[in-house]
């Protein structure tokens, strides 16, 4: 059982530093919790100070040797032993609950920065800041945050987009994905494509490598030595590239790259073709070279639909890894490293895995044009009735 304490008792202990007349006895079970507590290494230091207030004041250890020892005031010494005089060891392992230090925003206002936030910015501005909508609204510059982190809101990104108004869009989508999930028997399908204007970057000044607790460094700026073109065809199955560099990226060009894939695919199979629509691909040249060698099928991708061709996410490995922060000092250096990414990635080739069927991909299209519609015209309605005050 736990004494009683007095109100008046406890009032002389404020005034004048001790508990007259008043004794702590701790008993068998709360001295050995207590005690675990004390001296676990992993418990909460707020529970063990609290801890070894009652465990000295239980030893009669004055209230001046309990603040040196636990290193605390006399202010939280009286606290924590009046807490146990009427809770026990559980009320030292529980903090009273406190109300919030940032208090709540309403709902109106709440709605109503989400609701500017989706709409056009006032003045000439084309898009909400933290500030802004704060100074607008009224409130401080982290309740914005806060509202616009909770409600997955971020007027300051945008993302780029294109669809695609091509007449036979759904024809090219159905031939080309039909290609990668079900590639016809004895052909071999090739993603090909060109990546142009590929520059050969020096810098101005060597820079410094990584080390820990600073990124690697090079200039601002750059030398330019020329640019090259790098030809590429995705072999569909295996992953493997057939590339070549070349100084342009016309007719004559893609003329010499398609004799290049003949020489090096078999040629007992028919080759099928997935290009864009650059205006080299159907040159009358090109027509006519193709038409001697029937074992050639092309297939071209929709307008605005460069995400169809594969071969575009190789461009995208090679110039992550190679090109961008790459130092050249001659096109020959820079094609000498494009040639020797290509080797490495042919000596253990990875295909490209399509998981979109065709359906997919057209009901997404359809959805984001139905939404690309009616979004431009409400905004349209309300920039033309914002023009016309």
């Amino acid at each position: 059982m736990l004494p009683a304490v007095d109100s008046a008792d406890l009032a002389d202990v404020r005034v004048w530093g001790m508990r007259r007349g008043i004794t702590i006895d701790v008993g068998s079970a709360d001295r050995a919790r207590l005690e675990a507590i004390a001296a676990d290494r992993n418990s909460p230091q707020k529970h063990v100070w609290r801890a070894r207030i009652i465990l000295l004041t239980a030893a009669s250890v004055g209230t001046n040797e309990i603040e040196r020892q636990a290193g605390v005031d006399k202010n939280s010494v009286w606290r924590w032993q009046e807490r146990f005089m009427k809770e026990g060891a559980d009320g030292l392992l529980r903090d009273k609950t406190r109300p919030a230090r940032i208090a709540s925003l309403s709902r109106e206002i709440i709605a109503s920065i989400v609701s500017r936030t989706l709409g056009i910015p006032p003045g000439e501005t084309t898009h909400w800041t933290g500030r802004a909508m704060a100074k607008v609204t009224g409130v401080s510059l982290s309740y914005v945050q806060r509202i616009w982190r909770s409600h997955g809101l971020q007027p300051h990104r945008i993302r780029t987009f294109k669809l695609s108004n091509d007449p036979q869009f759904a024809a090219k989508v159905r031939d080309i994905v039909g290609l990668y999930v079900d590639p016809p028997a004895h052909a071999v399908v090739l993603s090909v494509d060109e990546k142009s204007q590929i520059q050969a970057l020096d810098r101005t000044q060597p820079g410094l490598p990584m080390k820990k607790g600073r990124a690697g460094t090079w200039t601002h700026d750059y030398k330019r030595h020329g640019t090259t073109t790098l030809f590429a065809a995705l072999n569909v199955a295996t992953g493997k590239v057939i590339g070549q560099c070349m100084p342009r990226h016309r007719h004559q060009e893609w003329l010499k790259f398609l004799r290049a894939i003949d020489q090096a695919t078999p040629k007992g199979l028919d080759l099928h073709l997935i290009a864009d629509n650059y205006a080299a691909h159907k040159h009358p040249a090109v027509k006519a070279w193709l038409a001697k060698h029937p074992r050639f099928h092309m297939h071209f991708t929709p307008t605005s639909a460069s995400w169809l061709n594969q071969v575009e996410r190789f461009f995208g490995l090679i110039t992550d890894q190679r090109i961008r922060r790459g130092v050249f000092t001659s096109v020959a250096d820079l094609e000498r490293a494009i040639m020797d990414y290509l080797d490495q990635h042919n000596a253990q080739p990875k295909p490209f895995v399509w998981t979109k069927s065709a359906g997919e991909i057209l009901e997404t299209v359809a959805r984001a044009k139905q939404l690309s519609v009616s979004k431009y015209q409400a905004v349209t309605g309300v920039a033309i009735k914002r023009f016309s005050r």
